[in-house]
């Protein structure tokens, strides 16, 4: 397997283990990215839309912050900074940006106040979405794990309804972030723990961007490879499929302090009722003929379900469902934290 590092780098792509930490000094457009038409890639489907870059430039208002109007961190600005800090770090081309975006705030202009919503004309409406999620590409990085082909992958989201708007400008704003694979037959993300932070907080672009390279530069995303190739040397016989989604389904309603004793899962009632129903019919990850079925399988299942979850928990959700199935793997090898689930 060719190894893939990541190494510290300075703009003109020269560097040597001498070098500083990176750091992109000004606007985040200092490396140019071409902004192509979103890319159909349903990385995540519920309740969300597709579109482009340039549109949300365009045609889209920023939040401020209540107090001072000030405004906030833009999701223009995140995309950017993140693809021009993964694209300095690795120092290699990315592709296939793909925008999804929920939750629309509506508003009208002054003149307009009156009008019905009917009649209102496209100048006089503004629209911002309160949640954006987006992925790119880094495709010089594949993998090829049981047939199906990965590429290297950054998600990123911003969900407004996660910060203080009633403040002043300056407040700390929270960002998620995650580099792993994407697996090409079907899109599911693959995002472990050392490639993810779930609340980087900022005050600025500059500390965002610091974040990001912080992340880019220490994550060592070959561990996952492993990992998942792991997933499928074990498998679970159809009694023990049957225990796990059983048991998947009595942790939500568990007593508190029950729960408190078993590795937390966030993947909802009606997603495990999805993997009960792809066990049987998905094409690519259904079950053996035997009933039994290998993690990686189970994996895809999970991550494919996860797709209904909305903008705000869906890379919360993503990394317990890998974090869960390693988990599995530790039971089947006879460790005990999260046997509760096949017993």
């Amino acid at each position: 397997m060719e190894q893939h590092t990541i190494k510290n780098i300075q703009l003109n792509g020269k560097g040597d283990n001498n070098t500083s930490p990176l750091t992109l000094k000004g606007t985040p457009s200092i490396i140019r990215i071409e902004e192509e038409n979103a890319v159909n890639d349903n990385f995540i489907a519920a309740n969300t839309t597709p579109i482009t870059l340039l549109e949300i430039k365009n045609k889209h208002t920023i939040p401020v912050y209540v107090k001072d109007n000030t405004p906030c961190i833009s999701q223009v600005e995140y995309i950017e900074t993140t693809m021009n800090a993964a694209k300095a770090t690795l120092n290699k081309p990315i592709a296939n940006l793909a925008i999804r975006v929920s939750h629309p705030i509506k508003g009208r202009t002054f003149e307009a106040r009156s009008k019905k919503a009917a009649d209102l004309l496209d100048h006089e409406k503004t629209i911002y979405n309160e949640r954006m999620a987006f992925v790119f590409e880094l495709p010089y990085f594949k993998e090829n794990i049981n047939g199906q082909e990965l590429t290297l992958t950054v998600a990123g989201i911003k969900a407004y309804n996660n910060d203080n708007l009633y403040s002043y400008g300056g407040s700390l704003q929270k960002f998620k972030i995650g580099i792993g694979y994407k697996v090409k037959v079907c899109t599911n993300l693959c995002i472990f723990t050392d490639g993810a932070s779930l609340e980087i907080k900022a005050r600025n672009v500059e500390e965002l961007q610091s974040a990001i390279i912080e992340l880019f530069e220490s994550a060592s995303f070959l561990k996952l490879i492993p990992a998942l190739q792991k997933f499928g040397e074990y498998e679970l016989t159809e009694l023990q499929f049957a225990t796990l989604l059983g048991k998947t389904r009595l942790y939500n309603h568990l007593p508190a302090e029950s729960k408190r004793e078993i590795p937390p899962l966030l993947i909802s009632d009606s997603q495990i009722s999805t993997v009960a129903k792809e066990y049987y019919n998905n094409g690519t990850f259904m079950r053996n003929s035997n009933g039994s079925i290998n993690l990686w399988s189970l994996y895809n299942l999970f991550t494919d379900s996860i797709k209904s979850s909305y903008i705000d928990t869906f890379l919360d959700r993503n990394l317990n469902a890998f974090e869960f199935t390693s988990g599995i793997v530790d039971a089947l090898e006879g460790k005990e934290h999260y046997s509760w689930f096949l017993k």
